[in-house]
């Protein structure tokens, strides 16, 4: 293939590439993110607020707090709502407490019809695991230089 040849495939190429890749609005992304995390926020800070008019102590709360939020996701996931909401809310779903439990729950939905062994127990961590994984060793590495800077 003669290099003028070679150009105009390059060309033609970069045009199809250019046709199928998704256009995206940065700005309205950020706005949907922190719109989608601020309604958890909201959330959560209601759940705390309701607690405390229970007279329960502020860890209490936090803990209510926490297991109603990672609930709340799963019933989600498990009906559907969830991931329309990732998709439309993109990292403001994604990163905070009910991200995670939604990438630990949607497996073990998925996989559910392959069995308790085999299905949820081997893929339920697939995508909660490397999470899971390097944070537990990025928190057992940095301890271990807490112990030595004290050890100085």
């Amino acid at each position: 293939m003669n290099p003028t040849e070679q150009m105009k495939r390059q060309q033609q190429y970069k045009t199809y590439v250019d046709q199928k890749t998704p256009r995206h609005n940065l700005w309205l992304n950020m706005l949907r993110a922190f719109l989608t995390g601020g309604a958890v926020c909201v959330l959560g800070q209601i759940i705390f607020n309701l607690c405390e008019l229970q007279k329960l102590s502020q860890d209490d709360c936090s803990n209510w707090t926490s297991m109603l939020l990672v609930l709340i996701s799963v019933i989600l996931t498990g009906t559907g709502i969830y991931p329309k909401l990732a998709k439309w809310g993109g990292a403001g779903a994604l990163v905070p407490t009910t991200g995670f439990a939604n990438s630990v729950a949607a497996p073990a939905i998925e996989y559910k019809k392959e069995g308790q062994v085999f299905g949820i127990g081997c893929k339920i961590f697939t995508i909660a695991g490397p999470v899971i994984l390097y944070g537990i060793f990025t928190s057992w590495f940095l301890g271990l230089l807490y112990w030595m800077w004290g050890m100085i």
